[in-house]
């Protein structure tokens, strides 16, 4: 009875093993049907496709590039290369090119010109009278007045400046007497307030005890020669002697004409040399070159009042 209980017990271990076998061998068969399975499933969409927020046709997958992990020899980088720094040249100082300095030989005056109004030779070439002496007019029309009795007190005969005024004539002719008023604006032509030419002054001073005359178209030569004998003259200009100016026809009420200017004024010559004129003109005296100074007598036609 021993006997066959131990072969009994024999096949059912055999049994055992050969079932524990086979379940081996179909779990491996098994596990491999799942892992194809899993290998050739589609991708598995967003939860919110599941429940339709998100239709599967709309979406775009990108894929994400390889990105590989950064080995522990980083990547050389380029090292730029070196320009050479260029040698400068050395630029050689500039040596200074000397300019010689400006000689001691003054510029030419006028004196090297040839005189432009030549002098008779009866004359001396300059003449200057001392003794005349001018004051600032009292009022803007007042200058025949102020240049009268300045020349008149060279004579030795004093008058005061509106003692002369008062006394010379009014008329709307200046060639007859005072046109205006004496402290009107000056540059006005008559019929408005302007002045007095050369016949009334003449008068007037006659009046006062001191011989004098008036001329016009004088010649500059004879004021000269006038000058040179010591005689000053009572001269009508435009302005402080100003470089010309407009003469200008005027016809008085009366119908008599006469030759007017803007800006007319007087003033007293007492120098003179080749080249030029000078002049006492109420408080200033002043040079003026003969060609300057004739362009300004010459607008009243060389008008002067002279020692009789």
């Amino acid at each position: 009875m021993a006997a066959p209980s131990r072969k009994k017990t024999r096949l059912v271990v055999f049994a055992l093993a050969l079932c524990t076998a086979g379940a081996l061998f179909s779990a491996i068969l098994l596990l491999q049907g799942q892992l194809n399975l899993f290998a050739s499933a589609p991708s598995i969409l967003p939860p919110a496709a599941v429940h339709g927020a998100v239709d599967p046709a709309n979406l775009t997958a990108t894929a994400t590039p390889f990105q590989p992990l950064p080995t522990d020899t980083p990547t050389p980088t380029a090292t730029p290369t070196s320009t050479p720094t260029p040698t400068p040249t050395e630029t050689p100082t500039p040596t200074a090119t000397h300019t010689p300095l400006p000689t001691d030989t003054p510029e030419p005056t006028a004196a090297v010109a040839a005189p432009e109004y030549p002098l008779p030779d009866d004359l001396p070439d300059s003449a200057q009278i001392e003794g005349v002496y001018g004051y600032a007019q009292a009022y803007t029309l007042t200058c025949e007045s102020r240049s009268a009795v300045d020349w008149a007190r060279f004579y030795g005969v004093d008058i005061g400046e509106m003692e002369f005024q008062a006394e010379l004539p009014l008329s709307d002719n200046p060639d007859r007497g005072f046109v205006g008023y004496y402290n009107d604006p000056m540059g006005r032509v008559p019929p408005e307030s302007y002045g007095v030419h050369a016949g009334p002054v003449a008068d007037t001073l006659a009046q006062f005890g001191v011989g004098a005359a008036a001329v016009s178209g004088y010649d500059f030569n004879e004021l000269r020669r006038q000058v040179a004998g010591g005689n000053p003259m009572i001269v009508w200009v435009i302005g402080n002697t100003w470089y010309g100016g407009t003469p200008i026809g005027y016809s008085s009420a009366d119908g008599s004409s006469a030759t007017v200017a803007h800006y007319e004024h007087t003033a007293i010559i007492v120098g003179y040399d080749e080249y030029s004129v000078t002049l006492v003109d109420g408080g200033q005296v002043y040079w003026r070159s003969n060609e300057a100074f004739l362009a300004s007598w010459g607008v009243l036609n060389n008008m002067a009042v002279i020692k009789d």
